[in-house]
């Protein structure tokens, strides 16, 4: 077993992982429901994303304890908790203390099942998915690294908004949780001292349903499903009302909507550029440096994934010069040739190791990607920690956020520069994985994984020596297949690092500390 994968997460699995180390992590977290390690009482007033202040979504005043709508609320819970069906106390199980990790998940294994690359047409064209019409093949999204980064940011980004407003809304009204108001009311998750109105969860399935049916339309009625049974599972476990759940739905709909917005105005539309565009790029890096990437596909993909994902809007980046790394070396040059033998040693001697390492980390078609790699570490750090739903967010949307800004900042370098791969370059070379069909300089999973550690490292410091081996392991691995030369994978962990602080420079300054 490699060292760097000796931690002791039982839910790894590493070593059915190493057995079969072609395939990515599993997707399902197995734990159980846990007390959260703190409940952040003043967690209403951390400061939101994009939501003005966290009363921004106005919910009505609950109904007093005492009264007597709430009173029958709460004998209706009881009566739920009561007679779970089987099916039912499944669900409260699945769901568990914290909805984030079931989301993550979910959004996970849609990455992973819109993650196909458009086939060839027998006339050798190709087509590309289409938003305006998404059940037409190719099925829309094709959900690529650059897609994948931007849909965890939003998702997680909008959760980390609700969640504030939930907390400042719970402490505002503080009606307590139907176990608090009737201790004869049973329950079948850790109680807590939370205020149950709004309910936290709803909020969370309601914002998770929106953000997901939008970036993943064909799956509409699926995240429908789910979302309805996130929302029953916390009358069932006993943990809230109707009402509560209501307001939670309300609010999450609300703050849902603001990030779609934004995500209609940030350029996305625009990444994937036509061909004259797409050309054009390229012959802008060959008059200004002597070279440009050409696809080595048969027959030849026209255009590469994304061209000017790198003018979608960042997150926490002030602007994309600022992250934008030196030119890489000309080919020639000590630097280049250095890279070169290191690659054709590694093509002749590759150990064991070696390739296990670029299997585990190819994340490419049919896998939730290395952002979703990453997402995966970040669910173990907060179940381990036993972190509560609004500190999860928190996690989650300050390291998408710096993971869907390193992905800008990447592209933006991987199409101003327009470096060749490694099989364009050096004569008769030969890679062990599948090629991308775009620009080598920067690496994508070094840069992603750069930006990862750096922010994981900020909210877990304990893990901080592991996190780094992930993403040095995640930045080898790409130099080990022969997919990238060193130093697109050293500069692309330089670029990583640089988005992560400023991700984490903004949490730092954002009350939560």
């Amino acid at each position: 077993m490699r060292r760097i994968f000796t931690i002791a997460i039982v839910a790894f699995a590493a070593l059915a992982i190493l057995q079969s180390c072609e395939k990515d992590l599993p997707t399902n977290l197995e734990y159980s429901a846990y007390d959260f390690a703190s409940l952040d009482e003043n967690g209403g007033t951390w400061k939101p994303i994009l939501l003005d202040s966290a009363a921004q979504i106005a919910i009505p005043a609950p109904a007093e304890e005492g009264s007597a709508s709430f009173q029958a609320e709460v004998a209706e819970t009881k009566a739920a908790a009561e007679k779970l069906t089987a099916d039912q106390s499944e669900a409260v199980q699945y769901w568990s203390t914290n909805g984030l990790i079931r989301w993550n998940e979910i959004a996970r294994e849609l990455v992973a099942k819109y993650n196909l690359t458009p086939a060839a047409n027998a006339d050798g064209t190709y087509t590309l998915p289409d938003p305006a019409n998404p059940s037409a093949y190719p099925n829309f999204p094709f959900a690529h690294p650059p897609y994948a980064s931007r849909m965890y940011a939003y998702w997680s980004a909008a959760q980390f908004d609700a969640l504030i407003a939930a907390w400042h809304y719970k402490y505002q009204y503080n009606r307590p949780a139907p176990y608090k108001a009737d201790a004869s009311v049973v329950t079948h998750l850790p109680q807590t001292d939370l205020p149950g109105y709004p309910a936290d969860g709803a909020a969370v399935a309601a914002v998770s349903k929106a953000i997901l049916t939008a970036m993943f339309p064909l799956e509409k009625d699926f995240l429908a499903e789910k979302a309805e049974e996130h929302q029953n599972s916390l009358i069932w476990a006993g943990i809230n009302v109707q009402s509560d759940i209501v307001a939670g739905d309300s609010l999450g709909k609300g703050v849902a909507a603001i990030f779609l917005a934004r995500a209609k105005t940030d350029g996305m539309k625009h990444a994937q550029a036509p061909k004259a565009i797409s050309d054009s790029l390229a012959a802008v890096a060959l008059e200004r440096f002597g070279w440009q990437f050409i696809n080595q596909e048969v027959p030849q993909r026209p255009v590469g994934i994304a061209p000017l994902y790198g003018r979608v809007k960042p997150w926490c980046i002030p602007n994309i010069e600022e992250v934008r790394p030196v030119p890489p070396p000309a080919p020639g040059s000590s630097e280049y040739e250095a890279a070169v033998a290191e690659l054709k040693d590694y093509s002749e001697n590759l150990t064991d190791e070696q390739r296990e390492i670029a299997n585990f980390w190819a994340d490419g078609a049919g896998t939730y990607t290395p952002p979703g790699h990453w997402n995966r570490f970040a669910s173990e750090a907060i179940v381990d920690n036993k972190l509560n739903p609004l500190r999860s967010a928190r996690v989650f949307a300050y390291m998408n956020m710096a993971i869907m800004d390193a992905g800008i900042s990447c592209w933006d370098a991987k199409y101003y520069y327009h470096y060749p791969r490694p099989t364009q370059s050096i004569p008769g070379f030969k890679a062990i994985l599948g090629v991308p069909n775009f620009p080598g300089y920067t690496s994508g999973h070094s840069t992603f994984s750069a930006a990862a550690a750096i922010t994981l490292s900020h909210f877990f410091p304990n893990r901080q020596a592991q996190f780094e081996a992930w993403a040095q392991e995640a930045a080898d691995s790409r130099v080990y297949a022969g997919i990238h030369f060193r130093f697109d994978s050293e500069v692309g962990n330089t670029q990583g690092k640089a988005c992560g602080i400023y991700a984490v420079d903004i949490a730092k300054a954002d009350g939560g500390e």
